[in-house]
């Protein structure tokens, strides 16, 4: 049996949705940038690969989006409506996989920074997180 049209579109749009250098990791990069923080991008050598690393500091950002990551009470994070039995422990083990990584990583000594896609709206409001934890 092959894929309906609706299903071969869905799974093609699925496909090409980006692990790396999204758009609200690229406007962080940015802000830092500006910032005047210098960084490195997706350490495989660290759990869970974060993002950016900015060594001098110890410190890892993850940029999360809201729906992958289930960003608790955001009106992104919401649950599929279809094929529940695939996508509901996908999106648990995700959310295992981040608590994970960022115990790995503090138990390393470095310092776990998550900013949510929902919450790169505004400039000053990166600008504020980053300063206060960096």
């Amino acid at each position: 049996m092959t894929d309906s049209p609706v299903s071969a579109a869905r799974s093609r749009t699925m496909r090409a949705i980006a692990k790396k250098n999204t758009k609200p990791e690229i406007r962080v990069r940015c802000r830092l940038h500006a910032l005047g923080y210098r960084f490195r991008l997706h350490r495989s050598d660290l759990p869970g690969t974060p993002d950016i690393v900015l060594p001098r500091h110890r410190v890892t950002i993850f940029v999360h989006g809201c729906f992958w990551h289930q960003h608790p009470g955001c009106r992104h994070a919401t649950q599929p409506r279809t094929r529940q039995g695939y996508w509901l422990p996908k999106l648990e083990r995700n959310v295992a996989r981040d608590r994970a990584a960022a115990a790995a990583l503090e138990a390393l000594g470095w310092r776990v920074v998550v900013l949510w896609e929902c919450e790169l709206d505004s400039d000053a409001h990166i600008d504020t997180v980053l300063n206060n934890f960096i």
